[in-house]
Protein backbone atom coordinates (compact mmCIF):
# COMPACT_ATOMS: atom_id res chain seq x y z
CA UNK A 1 0.00 0.00 0.00
CA UNK A 2 1.38 3.42 -0.93
CA UNK A 3 2.53 5.95 1.67
CA UNK A 4 -0.01 8.42 0.28
CA UNK A 5 -2.89 5.98 0.76
CA UNK A 6 -1.72 5.17 4.28
CA UNK A 7 -1.70 8.88 5.12
CA UNK A 8 -5.26 9.30 3.80
CA UNK A 9 -6.47 6.35 5.88
CA UNK A 10 -4.74 7.77 8.98
CA UNK A 11 -6.44 11.14 8.45
CA UNK A 12 -9.85 9.49 8.13
CA UNK A 13 -9.31 7.56 11.35
CA UNK A 14 -8.20 10.64 13.29
CA UNK A 15 -11.02 12.85 12.05
CA UNK A 16 -13.86 10.40 12.53
CA UNK A 17 -13.06 8.45 15.67
CA UNK A 18 -14.42 9.19 19.18
CA UNK A 19 -12.48 7.99 21.98
CA UNK A 20 -12.58 5.41 24.47
CA UNK A 21 -8.97 5.64 25.49
CA UNK A 22 -8.29 1.97 26.10
CA UNK A 23 -9.21 -1.03 24.00
CA UNK A 24 -8.92 -4.74 24.65
CA UNK A 25 -8.60 -7.34 21.90
CA UNK A 26 -11.50 -9.52 22.95
CA UNK A 27 -14.17 -10.69 20.53
CA UNK A 28 -17.11 -8.24 20.46
CA UNK A 29 -20.25 -9.42 22.21
CA UNK A 30 -23.78 -9.74 20.88
CA UNK A 31 -25.55 -10.35 24.20
CA UNK A 32 -25.93 -8.36 27.42
CA UNK A 33 -28.17 -10.47 29.69
CA UNK A 34 -28.58 -7.82 32.39
CA UNK A 35 -29.70 -5.16 29.95
CA UNK A 36 -31.81 -7.62 27.95
CA UNK A 37 -33.84 -8.37 31.09
CA UNK A 38 -34.72 -4.70 31.58
CA UNK A 39 -38.28 -4.22 30.30
CA UNK A 40 -37.55 -7.09 27.92
CA UNK A 41 -40.78 -6.66 25.93
CA UNK A 42 -40.39 -2.88 25.58
CA UNK A 43 -38.83 -1.97 22.24
CA UNK A 44 -38.47 1.69 23.26
CA UNK A 45 -37.24 1.92 26.87
CA UNK A 46 -36.52 5.38 28.23
CA UNK A 47 -33.65 6.59 30.39
CA UNK A 48 -33.46 9.88 32.28
CA UNK A 49 -30.11 11.60 32.76
CA UNK A 50 -30.02 13.84 35.82
CA UNK A 51 -27.14 16.18 35.05
CA UNK A 52 -25.59 19.11 36.87
CA UNK A 53 -27.30 21.36 34.31
CA UNK A 54 -30.74 19.75 34.19
CA UNK A 55 -32.55 16.60 33.11
CA UNK A 56 -32.48 14.85 29.73
CA UNK A 57 -34.78 11.97 28.74
CA UNK A 58 -33.69 9.57 26.01
CA UNK A 59 -35.87 7.09 24.17
CA UNK A 60 -33.85 4.04 23.11
CA UNK A 61 -34.50 1.97 19.99
CA UNK A 62 -34.14 -1.67 20.97
CA UNK A 63 -35.94 -2.60 17.76
CA UNK A 64 -33.14 -1.10 15.64
CA UNK A 65 -30.10 -1.55 17.90
CA UNK A 66 -30.80 -4.39 20.36
CA UNK A 67 -27.17 -5.21 21.19
CA UNK A 68 -26.27 -1.57 21.77
CA UNK A 69 -29.38 -0.76 23.79
CA UNK A 70 -29.02 -3.80 26.04
CA UNK A 71 -25.35 -2.97 26.60
CA UNK A 72 -26.24 0.63 27.50
CA UNK A 73 -29.03 -0.50 29.83
CA UNK A 74 -26.59 -2.81 31.60
CA UNK A 75 -24.42 0.16 32.57
CA UNK A 76 -27.50 2.14 33.61
CA UNK A 77 -28.87 -0.75 35.68
CA UNK A 78 -25.52 -1.20 37.43
CA UNK A 79 -25.33 2.57 38.14
CA UNK A 80 -22.08 2.74 36.21
CA UNK A 81 -22.95 6.07 34.59
CA UNK A 82 -23.72 7.77 37.89
CA UNK A 83 -21.34 10.61 38.78
CA UNK A 84 -19.48 10.53 35.49
CA UNK A 85 -18.37 13.44 33.34
CA UNK A 86 -19.30 14.77 29.98
CA UNK A 87 -15.61 14.93 29.22
CA UNK A 88 -15.56 15.96 25.55
CA UNK A 89 -17.73 18.77 24.21
CA UNK A 90 -17.48 20.40 20.80
CA UNK A 91 -20.08 23.09 20.21
CA UNK A 92 -22.24 22.37 17.19
CA UNK A 93 -20.87 18.85 16.92
CA UNK A 94 -20.96 16.41 19.86
CA UNK A 95 -21.32 16.02 23.63
CA UNK A 96 -19.52 12.89 24.82
CA UNK A 97 -19.46 11.08 28.15
CA UNK A 98 -19.93 7.84 30.01
CA UNK A 99 -16.44 6.82 31.12
CA UNK A 100 -14.73 9.10 33.62
CA UNK A 101 -15.37 10.07 37.23
CA UNK A 102 -15.15 13.69 38.35
CA UNK A 103 -11.41 13.28 38.99
CA UNK A 104 -10.93 11.72 35.53
CA UNK A 105 -10.49 8.19 36.80
CA UNK A 106 -11.63 5.80 34.08
CA UNK A 107 -14.50 3.52 35.05
CA UNK A 108 -14.32 -0.18 34.21
CA UNK A 109 -15.73 -1.41 30.92
CA UNK A 110 -17.41 -4.77 30.46
CA UNK A 111 -16.60 -5.77 26.88
CA UNK A 112 -16.69 -4.59 23.29
CA UNK A 113 -19.93 -4.89 21.32
CA UNK A 114 -20.65 -5.36 17.65
CA UNK A 115 -21.23 -2.34 15.46
CA UNK A 116 -24.90 -1.84 14.54
CA UNK A 117 -24.46 1.36 12.54
CA UNK A 118 -26.24 -0.14 9.52
CA UNK A 119 -29.58 -0.19 11.35
CA UNK A 120 -31.07 2.72 9.44
CA UNK A 121 -30.80 5.25 12.29
CA UNK A 122 -28.82 8.37 11.37
CA UNK A 123 -26.44 10.55 13.38
CA UNK A 124 -28.99 13.34 13.37
CA UNK A 125 -29.26 16.23 15.81
CA UNK A 126 -30.22 15.08 19.33
CA UNK A 127 -29.58 11.42 18.60
CA UNK A 128 -27.35 9.37 20.92
CA UNK A 129 -24.65 7.09 19.50
CA UNK A 130 -21.82 4.90 20.73
CA UNK A 131 -18.26 6.18 20.79
CA UNK A 132 -15.52 3.84 19.60
CA UNK A 133 -11.93 3.59 18.45
CA UNK A 134 -10.90 3.09 14.79
CA UNK A 135 -11.88 -0.60 15.15
CA UNK A 136 -15.57 -0.51 14.18
CA UNK A 137 -16.45 -3.15 16.81
CA UNK A 138 -14.71 -1.45 19.75
CA UNK A 139 -17.60 0.40 21.45
CA UNK A 140 -17.91 -0.33 25.16
CA UNK A 141 -19.52 2.27 27.43
CA UNK A 142 -18.83 5.74 26.04
CA UNK A 143 -21.62 7.51 24.18
CA UNK A 144 -22.12 10.86 22.52
CA UNK A 145 -24.99 13.12 21.56
CA UNK A 146 -25.03 14.56 18.07
CA UNK A 147 -25.56 18.32 18.21
CA UNK A 148 -26.23 18.59 14.48
CA UNK A 149 -26.84 16.23 11.56
CA UNK A 150 -23.43 14.53 11.44
CA UNK A 151 -23.69 12.72 8.13
CA UNK A 152 -19.96 11.98 8.23
CA UNK A 153 -20.58 9.57 11.11
CA UNK A 154 -23.15 7.48 9.23
CA UNK A 155 -22.12 4.25 7.49
CA UNK A 156 -21.35 4.22 3.80
CA UNK A 157 -18.31 2.56 2.28
CA UNK A 158 -16.98 2.30 5.82
CA UNK A 159 -18.48 1.50 9.21
CA UNK A 160 -20.32 4.32 10.96
CA UNK A 161 -21.15 5.12 14.58
CA UNK A 162 -24.13 3.25 15.99
CA UNK A 163 -27.14 5.42 16.79
CA UNK A 164 -29.40 3.78 19.38
CA UNK A 165 -31.83 6.45 20.54
CA UNK A 166 -32.76 10.11 20.66
CA UNK A 167 -33.56 12.88 23.12
CA UNK A 168 -37.29 13.32 23.71
CA UNK A 169 -37.09 15.77 26.65
CA UNK A 170 -34.46 18.26 27.73
CA UNK A 171 -33.06 19.34 24.37
CA UNK A 172 -32.56 22.80 25.82
CA UNK A 173 -30.42 21.27 28.59
CA UNK A 174 -28.28 19.47 26.03
CA UNK A 175 -27.98 22.70 24.02
CA UNK A 176 -26.69 24.50 27.13
CA UNK A 177 -24.20 21.72 27.87
CA UNK A 178 -22.89 21.89 24.31
CA UNK A 179 -22.04 25.59 24.73
CA UNK A 180 -19.97 25.47 27.93
CA UNK A 181 -16.41 26.79 27.83
CA UNK A 182 -13.82 24.11 27.08
CA UNK A 183 -10.03 23.75 27.10
CA UNK A 184 -7.22 21.25 26.83
CA UNK A 185 -7.11 19.73 30.31
CA UNK A 186 -3.65 20.64 31.65
CA UNK A 187 -3.36 17.57 33.89
CA UNK A 188 -4.29 14.79 31.48
CA UNK A 189 -4.09 16.49 28.10
CA UNK A 190 -7.67 15.75 26.99
CA UNK A 191 -8.88 18.29 24.39
CA UNK A 192 -12.34 19.88 24.41
CA UNK A 193 -12.80 19.34 28.16
CA UNK A 194 -15.23 21.63 30.03
CA UNK A 195 -13.55 24.25 32.20
CA UNK A 196 -16.21 23.58 34.85
CA UNK A 197 -17.21 19.93 35.23
CA UNK A 198 -20.52 18.92 33.65
CA UNK A 199 -21.66 15.87 35.59
CA UNK A 200 -24.07 13.06 34.81
CA UNK A 201 -25.22 12.70 38.40
CA UNK A 202 -27.59 9.81 37.84
CA UNK A 203 -28.98 7.69 35.00
CA UNK A 204 -32.42 6.22 35.71
CA UNK A 205 -34.51 3.71 33.78
CA UNK A 206 -37.96 5.23 33.42
CA UNK A 207 -41.10 3.22 34.29
CA UNK A 208 -42.43 1.14 31.42
CA UNK A 209 -45.52 2.69 29.81
CA UNK A 210 -48.82 1.00 30.64
CA UNK A 211 -51.29 0.77 27.79
CA UNK A 212 -54.99 0.03 28.20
Amino acid sequence: MSTFRLCIISILVVTTSFVAHSQARETPKTESPIGAAVQKDNFFPQVKFETSMGDIVIELSRAKAPVTVNNFLTYVKEEEYDNTLFHRIIAGYIVQGGAYTTDFTERKSNYKIINESGNGLKNEAYSIAMARMSDPHSAKRQFFFNMKDNDNLDPGRRWGYTVFGSVIEGKEVLDAISLVDTRVNPEIGFPDTPVENVILKRAIIMPEPVFD
